[in-house]
């Protein structure tokens, strides 16, 4: 799929190995783990058929959103754009606790 991120500090933290932004080694790790899923996802029934993501759409003023487990105090928070293609839009990691 195709990936955009709404932060720079979240695209830093996919590509350049140093760089922490302020999480843990196992985030880090998870976050890059699910990023390289929803890169070789062919669309978005991917992220239901893999349980483990806990892929859910959220509810409220975010239900624009989605958001996917990244460990069990973080989750990362997602949105869908559709313009020509759907892009997949890495909003932020939240601690959901």
């Amino acid at each position: 799929m195709n990936v955009r991120h709404a932060d720079k500090k979240l695209e830093r933290l996919e590509v350049d190995p140093g760089y922490t932004g302020g999480f843990g080694r196992d985030v880090i790790r998870a976050f890059r783990k699910v990023m390289q899923w929803i890169r070789a996802a062919a669309d978005e029934r991917d992220f239901y058929a893999m349980k483990s993501l806990h892929y859910e759409k959220l509810k409220g003023r975010r239900a624009h959103q989605r958001s996917m487990r990244l460990n069990d105090q973080f989750r990362l928070i997602l949105e869908i754009e559709i313009v020509n293609d759907r892009t997949i839009v890495v909003v932020s990691i939240e601690d959901y606790h």
